[in-house]
């Protein structure tokens, strides 16, 4: 899905692969793209390759919703993406 803003809900999808070498480059393509919108959903369902930058991407996505005032949410990430955020303890911060 490509990323969009529909009625002020902007949907963001990760990439296939999020791993240290790659999210800030993720995150310098997502975060531009949050100007307009009042809630913003991120979709991993594409997310096959990650580590723990995966988190930071996300963390810091919400970070900047949060800061314009926008709803953030996310759907679709691997269980072993949930895993680590449960792990590091921020995983309520970003469940669906």
């Amino acid at each position: 899905m490509e990323p969009g803003l529909h009625h002020g809900r902007c949907v963001l999808s990760l990439s296939g692969r999020v791993t240290m070498g790659t999210a800030a480059a993720e995150l310098a393509t997502l975060a531009p793209r949050l100007q307009q919108s009042t809630t913003v959903v991120v979709d991993g369902g594409a997310l096959e390759n990650f580590d723990s930058s995966a988190i930071a991407v996300l963390l810091e996505l919400r970070r900047q919703a949060l800061r314009k005032s926008c709803s953030f949410t996310v759907e679709q990430l691997p269980a072993r993406l949930r895993d680590l955020m449960t792990l590091y303890g921020v995983g309520e911060l970003l469940s669906a």
